[in-house]
């Protein structure tokens, strides 16, 4: 499980500009306009890995982190494993009280501090931005629909799922 932000800043994109002529991009929002917040699941038997999103106007906070597990828990119909970054929302009050309440349901696993090589669902997180990468959507309606469509796309993929796993070295 992991967290991402779209936003309608410009972001560094191949361009063509006229020869000698710097290509100018103007940012038209200086923050983060929504978050995902992203569980990957690690297939089981014949089971194909399946990715959820919970999508939010804003940053995420621990208010989002617990509406995103509940969300998880109830889609998966099961107990989770949440293997987690050491975000400062992970580790809030609120968060650690919520898991705490859930114990029997929802297990953590912390990743070593700053290491998104070893977390999987960075993949999704990078297919997504890059698929995003020249969208000019107008409205952060219009944001959130495409973000939660490339991740719906992802679903029908599970060769590059499964290539997540192998990139951060888990056999699945």
């Amino acid at each position: 499980m992991d967290e991402t932000g779209h936003t309608f800043r410009a972001r560094l994109g191949t361009t063509w500009a006229p020869v000698g002529q710097v290509r100018v991009l103007k940012r038209l929002s200086r923050r983060r306009e929504i978050s995902s917040v992203v569980l990957l699941t690690a297939p089981r038997g014949r089971e194909r890995p399946k990715v959820f999103a919970r999508h939010f106007v804003g940053a995420v906070h621990d208010k989002e982190v617990i509406a995103a597990l509940r969300y998880f828990h109830r889609r998966l119909g099961r107990p989770l494993v949440i293997i987690w970054d050491r975000l400062q929302a992970h580790r809030s009050k609120a968060v650690r009280a919520w898991l705490q309440r859930h114990s029997k349901d929802v297990l953590v696993e912390w990743l070593p501090p700053y290491a998104p090589d070893l977390n999987p669902e960075e993949g999704c997180n990078g297919v997504v931005k890059e698929a995003l990468l020249n969208a000019t959507p107008p409205a952060i309606s219009d944001l959130m629909r495409l973000a939660r469509r490339e991740f719906r796309a992802l679903q029908h993929r599970p060769d590059v799922l499964r290539s997540f796993f192998e990139h951060a070295g888990l056999d699945v």
